[in-house]
């Protein structure tokens, strides 16, 4: 189940950026940040692939959704210009982000490539 993010929530699980001018991962474990609004029908086409991978890829990645309507000081802070946007975040290195809604077979391609997920 995709766990919803405030910039609290975000803060210790993600990436504290008020604390870090550099990128540091907090997590444990990889993760994809789907940044949407609820009025968004690409977002909504999203939403079930991102469930199904949160279930398919439990214990090995973490899904988080952020409401950009909702938490816009997080939207701000990574420049959303349009949703749905997909931060794929591995343990180690950059993070990633694709813009629209990918079909399921692009996430699982870039979970190999960005996230080291199997």
């Amino acid at each position: 189940m995709a766990e919803h993010l405030t910039v609290d929530t975000f803060k210790e699980k993600v990436f504290n950026y008020t604390e870090n001018k550099e990128w540091k991962f907090e997590g444990e474990i990889p993760c994809i940040i789907d940044f949407y609004a609820d009025w968004c029908g690409p977002c909504k086409m999203v939403a079930p692939v991102l469930e199904e991978l949160s279930s398919e890829y439990k214990g090995k990645m973490n899904v988080y959704k952020v409401n950009t309507e909702e938490q816009q000081e997080l939207a701000q802070a990574f420049g959303i210009q349009s949703i749905p946007s997909i931060l794929f975040v591995p343990k180690e290195g950059q993070p990633q982000m694709a813009a629209g809604a990918l079909p399921k077979d692009s996430f699982i391609e870039a979970m190999k490539s960005v996230l080291h997920v199997e």
